[in-house]
């Protein structure tokens, strides 16, 4: 049984009483809980946000938990915000990949610090000094450095006091303003990780996300009394103010970072599942338009939040909170943070068109692979995005069904796998999934490579180890790194023991090279075994014996054993099973039958086969299949047709 601290109902007992003194009604306390990760950080952080100017005022008052083993005088911050500028690194790389963007003035945003603060040493704002450890790009404000007179001790804790403005801009990479919408993300000073024996405090990059350490987050927002807030944590209270404001205070415990949105127009919608660590309040903040699909979300979300705790382990927190962007601020769109995440939807959006459930489920499992794992996503993207985009698949289909879990619309259908398995062919030869998120070839590659082909990898991995295993070892991960900051290592170490299997020829290929997987079926034929006589009896069939040659080529350098399934025309079928390691193997046969097909993974499970057309040989091929794929075609090029005729 948790004990409730008597400091802390203090607290709740005068916010208790402010409240009725204002007529506002108090929320209930958090209940104290024992915490879940090691708790490096705790931010208090009082902020006001001016909606007419979109700016945020804010003092931080940070304590730091010296848990690296040696003293430490030197400490790094991101500033987030600061990379919607024109030169910084951020731009500069989406400019590199996105010639068409165009830069906007409103797009501008910053975060400026007034002053820095360390309690017991003094004033080191002049010791502010911002540094570019990824690309030296020196007009790069996004990382900030400063140096203590004197180092804090392993074990100690230091106190940083920050005063910081903030400017948002109009959102376009999911922070900011649309209208009288704010999405408050990657908003404060946050410090770097000490990670593998040194800080890891990167600078922001257009194909990067984030990486902090663990702990507590106090965090009163001053706005006015119209607006409608969601965040990070539990709202803990609400005040009012005579100056037509309130401060709406929250608390989060075992999170690495703190989100907030607001708007006067959300509609608020509550549900709750309940899981096996408890209730869990869902709250869902939707556009006036987009009410009528706020079932959907809803239904969606407890449908993934049940697979989620049966298949991989518990949501431990008490509330989720769901944002709906307004039309036009769709760029704020299918984003994550600890506790709250963005969906993305229009005003038409048919059942049988699932973007709805594909943004919400995805949105959900990052609670998972990067709110409580929380890998370091600027170096090993793939264990978040791609593990997530793996999972997302899986309950997908589950809940609707293979192939049918994007789009079930007017006969058209589509799944979760063989969407990635597209997105993979043309670009497997480029990057690895290790590769540093800010590395790839471009933001194409990065996007195909650490969300599809990571799914695809994992589909592939079920092929060798099983389903079932593999789920194991997703839960076993899961519950043993959760709030620990694991490596890709870590991960696939716990695939080979939950397997029993030494799978490193697969993960050398499939995880750190770039080798390409394909197969093909090069010939195949059945001849007669009297071929050479000048005048052979007529064929008849069982009777006539025929040598059958089916020749398997090994086209890509990805080694990868698969099976191979003859069929002969008397109803015999023989499945080979070829190790691959040779460039290809001739499969010969003597029969009183004809060859009817030979296909290559007749299982269809290698999902990382480049080209599927050539993994068969059909001796009479149907046409049945060609003509149903045209009219599909069809319908979807009129359908488009029309849409896009309807837009302009």
């Amino acid at each position: 049984m948790c004990r409730f601290p008597v400091p802390l109902l203090a607290f709740f007992l005068v916010v208790s009483l402010v409240a009725v003194a204002q007529n506002v009604a108090p929320l209930a306390a958090p209940v104290a809980s024992q915490p879940l990760s090691e708790r490096v950080v705790a931010y208090q952080i009082d902020a006001r946000f001016d909606a007419a100017k979109k700016t945020v005022d804010a003092t931080e008052t940070l304590t730091y938990r010296n848990l690296t083993g040696q003293p430490q005088d030197t400490f790094p911050f991101h500033l987030y915000l600061n990379g919607f500028q024109p030169k910084s690194t951020f731009m500069r790389e989406v400019h590199r990949d996105h010639s068409s963007f165009e830069w906007k003035d409103k797009y501008f945003a910053s975060a400026e610090i007034r002053s820095f603060e360390v309690v017991g040493v003094g004033d080191l704002t002049q010791q502010i000094h911002f540094i570019a450890p990824d690309d030296g790009n020196a007009d790069d404000h996004t990382v900030f450095q400063v140096k203590l007179p004197r180092p804090v001790l392993p074990g100690s804790s230091v106190q940083f006091k920050i005063a910081f403005h903030d400017k948002l801009g109009e959102v376009f990479a999911r922070t900011g303003y649309k209208r009288d919408f704010v999405m408050g993300a990657q908003w404060f000073p946050k410090i770097g990780v000490w990670w593998k024996n040194s800080w890891n405090c990167h600078q922001f990059h257009s194909t990067t996300e984030f990486f902090a350490d663990f702990g507590t987050f106090d965090v009163s927002l001053t706005l006015p009394q119209n607006e409608v807030v969601g965040a990070s944590g539990e709202e803990v209270s609400s005040v009012n103010h005579p100056d037509g404001t309130k401060t709406v205070t929250f608390h989060g415990e075992d999170i690495h970072d703190f989100a907030w949105t607001v708007e006067p127009q959300y509609r608020i919608f509550t549900d709750y599942f309940t899981g096996s660590a408890g209730m869990v309040k869902i709250i869902l903040l939707m556009q006036p338009g987009h009410v009528d699909q706020a079932q959907r979300h809803m239904r969606i979300m407890k449908e993934t939040m049940k697979r989620f705790d049966q298949w991989y382990g518990p949501y431990p927190y008490k509330q989720i909170t769901v944002v709906d962007p307004p039309h036009g601020g769709l760029r704020a769109g299918g984003m994550e943070y600890p506790m709250i995440i963005t969906a993305d939807t229009a005003w038409w959006m048919p059942e049988g068109l699932r973007f709805v459930e594909v943004v919400v489920e995805h949105e959900f499992g990052h609670q998972y692979w990067y709110a409580m794992v929380a890998t370091n996503e600027f170096e090993e993207a793939w264990l978040d995005e791609g593990i997530n985009s793996y999972t997302e698949g899986k309950v997908l289909d589950d809940i609707y069904g293979p192939d049918r879990s994007e789009l079930d619309l007017a006969g058209m259908t589509a799944g979760e796998p063989g969407m990635n398995r597209h997105s993979v062919v043309s670009v497997a030869d480029t990057d690895p999934l290790t590769r540093f998120g800010y590395k790839f070839m471009n933001s194409g590659t990065y996007g195909d490579i650490t969300y599809s082909k990571t799914a695809t990898v994992l589909y592939t991995l079920e092929k060798i180890i099983g389903e079932d295993t593999l789920r194991r070892a997703l839960r076993t991960y899961f519950m043993r790194y959760r709030f620990k900051h694991p490596t890709g290592e870590d991960f696939l170490k716990t695939v080979e023991e939950v397997s029993g299997q030494n799978l490193r020829w697969y993960f050398d290929q499939a995880v750190y090279g770039t080798q390409v997987l394909d197969y093909e079926i090069l010939s195949a034929a059945s001849d007669r075994d009297d071929w050479a006589m000048k005048n052979p009896p007529k064929e008849k069939k069982g009777e006539t014996v025929y040598t059958t040659r089916v020749l398997v080529h090994r086209k890509g350098d990805f080694v990868f054993p698969v099976d191979v399934l003859v069929k002969f025309d008397n109803g015999e079928q023989v499945r080979e099973h070829w190790d691959g390691r040779d460039r290809w193997v001739r499969y010969t046969y003597n029969k009183k039958a004809q060859l009817v097909s030979a296909e290559i993974d007749p299982d269809h499970a290698i999902g990382l086969d480049k080209v599927w057309f050539n993994n068969s040989y059909v001796a009479d091929p149907a046409s049945g299949a060609r003509r149903k794929l045209s009219a599909y075609w069809l319908v979807f090029t009129q359908f488009l047709a029309q849409c896009l005729a309807w837009l302009v």
